[in-house]
C-alpha cells in the first residue's frame, strides 16, 4: 500500500474530520474510499466505451436496405 500527502485548509480538515467521526472511520479510510470510488468509476466508464465500440464494429456490415421499415419498427 502507497502512503500520500495531501494539504487542505484547516476547515476542510475539520470538517473532514467531523464526517469521520460520524461514520466512525479515519479521514484518511475516507480519502481511501473515495479515491477506490474515483477508480472504479473510471474503470467503467472504460467498459463501458469498449462494449459501444464492440456494438459499433458489429453493426458495420449492417445496410439500409435491411433495416426495418417505420411501420415495422412501431408495429406492437
Amino acid at each position: 500500500m502507497k502512503n500520500i500527502t495531501l494539504s487542505v485548509d484547516d476547515e476542510t480538515y475539520r470538517r473532514a474530520r467531523i464526517v469521520a467521526a460520524e461514520r466512525d472511520t479515519s479521514v484518511s479510510a475516507l480519502v481511501r474510499e473515495y479515491l477506490q470510488t474515483l477508480s472504479g468509476k473510471a474503470a467503467a466508464k472504460t467498459e463501458a466505451a469498449d462494449e459501444l465500440f464492440a456494438a459499433l464494429d458489429r453493426a458495420k456490415d449492417l445496410r439500409a436496405s435491411e433495416r426495418l421499415s417505420r411501420d415495422e419498427a412501431h408495429a406492437r
